[in-house]
């Protein structure tokens, strides 16, 4: 579809969920009459930075169902997002959404090269998170054979990848280095799997942990991306071009914004991510703040495809770290460890306070034919804390530690610890 066609759909799409939210949401209808909006002012997509944004704090605040847009007669599932301020987010489908949710799991898996022969296994949390569940659906659409796996039991993970002879691994990219680990010190060899692609997303991850997932689990690793208050996974995904994620934009609008000042940003210059949902009808949401940091282009991507495109997310605007008045992203940590050879992708990065003065330290794991080889450890840190002192402007203290002794967890990654918030 050409860019003016998917224009005039989106919106169209746009005005129904406009009137939808007004008649149907008490909150919308508050906000919009607040700012003296009606539904029939907004004529298509060149109006919507007419509307207001929504936060996560409006689904907190109407917590479990004043956000739903359907009665509950007409939600056939509830999700739920693990919140750290207490209730979770709460996030409802209709037959309608589960259906298209599904349909953008097979789009999503099929341009990353998923095929009806497949056979997936699902080491995303099932339950209340999206991802398991999510995926589900979405693989069994295409046809492929599906595993469900779930978290936990690591071992016992790679004995049915090996045993059921799974192609596909879909879960964090985190989790899939941590089986890569466990498939090192086990009875099973890589040489028996068939894994040959993984779908890896629920945290942000760097280029170079792409390459050592490839040469942890010798797969080709595909990046995708989606969260519980616009649908959950399925947003947007890889191509094999892996030059950047294909938004499906004819149920998701994306903008880029200035964090600090919410204006909107050119094609090209690094934001927070901002979806409208345009097909919801449990739950659509307006304008949504994801905190997400990325950038997004609409050129067509060599693939084929002309949906537009976003960057892998760096970070996010709650992760930012400042430390002494810098602007610090666990990501770019990231970017120079991973650069780093000899140095294992299992890191914290602690932040705390040493006086007045905050104090940032990483400390993170070596490789085992390093630690184990006589390495000066001193020369190997000092190495390291010049690296970042290049790219983050500050002095870093790094601390090098004997393999596996940062604790491994099965969903997302925790990265960091703020003492500063622990010791209030």
């Amino acid at each position: 579809m050409d860019r003016e066609e998917l224009k005039k759909l989106q919106s169209k799409r746009l005005r129904n969920v406009v009137y939808r939210v007004y008649n149907n949401v008490p909150y919308y209808r508050k906000l919009f009459d607040e700012r003296g909006i009606e539904p029939g002012d907004i004529k298509g997509v060149d109006d919507l930075h007419k509307l207001p944004f929504t936060t996560k704090d409006a689904l907190r605040e109407n917590y479990p169902y004043g956000l739903f847009a359907a009665p509950l007669s007409e939600i056939n599932r509830t999700h739920a997002s693990s919140g750290t301020t207490g209730k979770p987010t709460v996030v409802g489908y209709t037959k309608h959404d589960l259906e298209v949710w599904g349909e953008l799991i097979a789009r999503m898996a099929t341009q990353a090269g998923v095929t009806k022969d497949d056979v997936v296994q699902v080491s995303y949390g099932y339950g209340l998170f999206t991802g398991g569940l999510g995926f589900h659906y979405g693989l069994e659409k295409i046809g492929a054979a599906i595993i469900p796996a779930s978290v936990g039991n690591t071992s016992r993970q790679i004995m049915l990848m090996e045993d059921l002879g799974a192609t596909v691994l879909a879960c964090t990219p985190s989790y899939a280095l941590y089986m890569a680990e466990v498939l090192e010190e086990s009875e099973y060899s890589r040489q028996n799997l068939n894994i040959r692609l993984g779908l890896f997303g629920a945290e942000p991850w760097t280029e170079n942990m792409r390459e050592q997932l490839k040469a942890k689990l010798d797969i080709t690793p595909s990046d995708n991306y989606g969260l519980s208050e616009i649908i959950g996974p399925g947003v947007s995904g890889e191509c094999p071009s892996f030059k950047g994620l294909h938004i499906a934009e004819d149920h998701f609008i994306p903008e880029i914004i200035d964090p600090e000042t919410g204006e909107n940003l050119e094609p090209g210059e690094e934001g927070e991510l901002v979806f409208t949902t345009i097909t919801k009808e449990g739950l659509p949401v307006i304008r949504y703040r994801t905190k997400d940091i990325s950038t997004l282009w609409d050129e067509p991507c060599e693939c084929g495809r002309t949906s537009a495109r976003m960057n892998k997310v760096t970070g996010r605007t709650d992760d930012m770290i400042i430390i002494r008045g810098v602007n610090v992203f666990p990501s770019q940590i990231e970017s120079v460890l991973m650069g780093v050879k000899g140095i294992a992708p299992h890191y914290q990065i602690i932040v705390d306070k040493k006086g007045h003065l905050d104090d940032l330290s990483v400390v993170v794991e070596l490789e085992e034919e390093l630690y184990a080889g006589g390495l000066d450890i001193k020369a190997m840190e000092n190495k390291i804390r010049k690296k970042l002192n290049s790219v983050l402007t500050i002095d870093v203290k790094v601390k090098l530690v004997e393999p596996k002794t940062i604790e491994r967890t099965e969903g997302k990654a925790k990265r960091v610890i703020d003492k500063r918030t622990l010791n209030v």
